[in-house]
Order: C-alpha cells, then structure tokens, then sequence
C-alpha cells in the first residue's frame, strides 16, 4: 500500500474546503455560469500576476496551445520547432492546427530543449518555436528570443508545469507571443477539473484568442471564423480565484521540500540532482532525479516496496510514440532521460517526516 504518493491534494483540499464552497456557492445562486464575473476576475488578476496585459481563461492546457498557435497565424504547412521531451499535448497542438513539429533534442541537466542547434534546423516554413518550461524551470528564453527575432519566428510559451516560474525577474508565460497554462488537478495552480489560460501582450493576438475560444465571433451570432467552444468554467474561476494569492506560498514550499532532497541525496554518486540555473525561479512541479547505471526501475520498485509513490515522466520521448512509427527520428539525450528519470513525491504540503522517509529510502537503496 502506497503510504506516500507522488502528489497528494487532501491536505490542501481540507484547508481550502469552506473558502472554495462559499465560492461555489456564490456561483450557484449567481446563475452565471459562463464568463461571468469570475472569470473576469480571474483573468484580470493572473494577468497583473503574470505581468502581461491580456490573459483569457480556456477549458484545457491543451485548447490553449491550438487556440495560442491559431491566434499566430500557426497552420498548414507551416513549422513549429519543439522539443521530444515533453506531454503528448504539445506536439499534438501543432498537428491539430495543421503545422508540423519539429524536434530537437533536450539539455541533458534541464530536460529543457536545447538551443545551441535550433539555427540548423530552421527553414522558410518555419513559423515558431514551442518551448517547454519543463517540470517547473525556465528554458533559455534570451536565446530563444534572439533566434526568433533573427528569423521572424513567434514564441508558444508552454507553462502547463510552470506556473509562477521565472526567467531573470520575468514570469514565464510573459516572454513570448502567447503563454500556454494548464490548471490540471496537479499542476501548481490546479482547479477541481480541467482549465486553461492563454496570455499575450499583442492587442490584435487577444482579439483573435477572445473569438477562437467563442465559436470565431466577437459579436454573439455573428461568427467570422470556425473556432470553439472554450471556456474556463465560472465555478473554475471562483476556484482558481480561492487558490491564486497563495500560488507564491505554495511555490516556495515546494522549493523547501527541493532543497530537503537536494541535502539528503547530494552524496549518492548514481543520481543527478535537479539543476536550477542561475537566474531562475525553479517551482519544482516535479522533483526529477536521473538514475544512472540502469538502475532507475530498480529504485522505483524498491520505493513502492516501502509505500513510497514515484513517477516516470516520460517513459516514452515523443518520436518513440506510436504516431510516429513512420518517422526515423533519433534523439540521444531525450531517449536516455527516458530511460533515467524518475520523480519523486512532491506537493507544498508534504509533510517533512515523509520527506525524509523518501530521502532514508532512496538512500538505502544505494548504500
């Protein structure tokens, strides 16, 4: 039996549980139930948060990619260079919008795409680049933004794991023609369900992003182009509302729980730590250590043995999937994170014993 899972929300679910109903509540009796004024709310001050002039609330991570790559003009025959390592969601938004993917492979220390071949690998059709901020760090946006300012590319920020994050005093999700979130049960900030967010500081990209998520109008009947139906539900708001002011509490709890493990298992020599580079805010939606030697499923059997709860994230890099059987596509460094990487529990209200009950396991594993 799993005594400590890799993410657990019944604490945090406990102590929001009368502020989230009062707001439920308030809903209800409202009668508002689509874009009403929380939503409104909401968008208004994660825009202020994020530091952007436009956020719109959408129902998924996933919408928020297809609408954010639609509203850049992102479609048939167009590239948009990405990385292998990440949720099926991201590369899968390029192909719905009729764009193809590009891949390059990842640096070994972030799991983030690497920037240092992307030159080579543009084209005339390419139109973007897709960069992950994965499991809660920052990728190289300053090289990113001075290739896309070389070659005219747009920039998708996806945040869905990064929500707080920043890059040199910046939040992320601010840095590029569109920010993507998701509000997934697990992500930083996560509703009771699905949500998403959009954001852009381009007046002519939000207008485009506000008809895409309505059906393509501006104007109720009147629609001007084939969109969807996309909204961040009110209740999701209210909830989304109860949770953001404590999203900076929240982060830094998860960053304690990081510097817990980063002290308890520095000494064992067949893992690599978690890097956070210099001049970032790491918000660790995940803890992910690389297991060397081969030795990766080995430890996770042994955690579950103890009750102790992990995660491979990702087994599979993108172009190993089944959709992509007809590609010859080979990516090293994110085939041998899949092979590696293993993240252990973390949420901002783990308790430290268990913390440290995850630390003595890993430990006697390998001494």
């Amino acid at each position: 039996m799993i005594k400590i899972p890799i993410y657990d929300p019944s604490t945090e679910v406990e102590s929001l549980s009368q502020e989230v109903l009062e707001s439920v509540q308030k809903v209800l009796q409202s009668g508002q139930f689509i874009l009403g004024q929380n939503v409104k709310n909401f968008e208004k001050e994660t825009a202020d948060y994020l530091g952007v002039k436009f956020a719109f609330g959408v129902n998924s991570g996933t919408d928020a990619l297809v609408i954010g790559l639609r509203a850049l003009g992102i479609g048939n025959g167009d590239k948009v260079i990405t990385t292998p390592f990440t949720f099926f969601a991201t590369v899968e938004a390029i192909h719905l919008v009729g764009a193809e993917p590009i891949l390059a492979d990842i640096d070994p220390k972030t799991f983030n795409i690497d920037v240092s071949n992307l030159e080579s690998l543009i084209t005339e059709e390419t139109k973007a680049i897709l960069p992950v901020h994965l499991f809660g760090q920052a990728c190289e946006m300053d090289e990113l933004r001075a290739i896309a300012e070389k070659y005219n590319l747009k920039i998708i920020e996806d945040v869905a794991q990064g929500f707080g994050g920043e890059y040199k005093g910046n939040k992320l999700g601010s840095m590029g023609d569109v920010g993507c979130f998701s509000f997934f049960p697990t992500k930083n900030l996560g509703t009771y369900g699905d949500g998403g967010l959009i954001t852009t500081n381009d007046e002519e990209t939000a207008r485009f992003i506000r008809m895409l998520r309505g059906h393509g109008s501006e104007k109720k009947y009147h629609n001007e182009m084939f969109g969807y139906n996309s909204r961040l539900d009110e209740i999701h708001a209210a909830i989304l509302r109860v949770k953001l002011p404590k999203i900076e509490d929240w982060n830094h709890k998860r960053k304690e729980v990081a510097e817990r493990y980063q002290k308890g298992l520095s000494e064992i020599p067949e893992i690599i730590l978690p890097n956070e580079k210099k001049g970032r805010v790491h918000v660790f939606h995940q803890y992910t250590i690389r297991v060397l030697n081969g030795k990766r499923d080995e430890l996770k059997n042994y955690l579950f043995e103890k009750g102790i709860g992990s995660m491979i994230y990702y087994p599979v890099p993108l172009h190993k999937l089944p959709v992509y059987k007809e590609k010859d596509w080979a990516f090293p460094i994110a085939e041998k994170a899949a092979e590696e990487v293993l993240s252990l529990p973390m949420w901002p209200l783990l308790p430290v014993d268990s913390q440290e009950e995850v630390i003595r396991a890993v430990r006697e594993f390998f001494i």
